[in-house]
């Protein structure tokens, strides 16, 4: 089990709640009907699939927490946004992840 958590870093090492208080940027990966049926306020919709070619539209100097319906396209996003340098945490499904914002 431990392999799978350091892959899609489904228990967080960090206070994503102390994140986002201090202004991380949250990325829902999810599907922009999945989006509309609800999500996080002042969050940002980039499905996964166009993660690399909308990876301009997130700002590199701010921290990303990466959200989606179950975690898993988060932890995919995640590791996207690792290699192209990016501060980023897997937030996990978005109903957990809300409850910080």
């Amino acid at each position: 089990m431990g392999i799978l958590s350091a892959l899609f870093g489904s228990k967080p090492k960090v206070d994503l709640g102390e994140l986002i208080a201090n202004g991380a940027q949250i990325i829902d990966v999810r599907t922009p009907k999945e989006y509309k049926t609800g999500y996080i306020k002042g969050s940002k919709n980039i499905p996964l699939d166009k993660l690399n070619s909308q990876i301009s539209k997130i700002n590199k100097t701010k921290p990303v927490i990466t959200c989606c319906a179950s975690g898993m396209r988060s932890g995919s996003a995640k590791g996207i946004l690792s290699k192209a340098g990016f501060n980023v945490h897997n937030g996990g499904g978005w109903t957990n992840l809300r409850k910080y914002s």
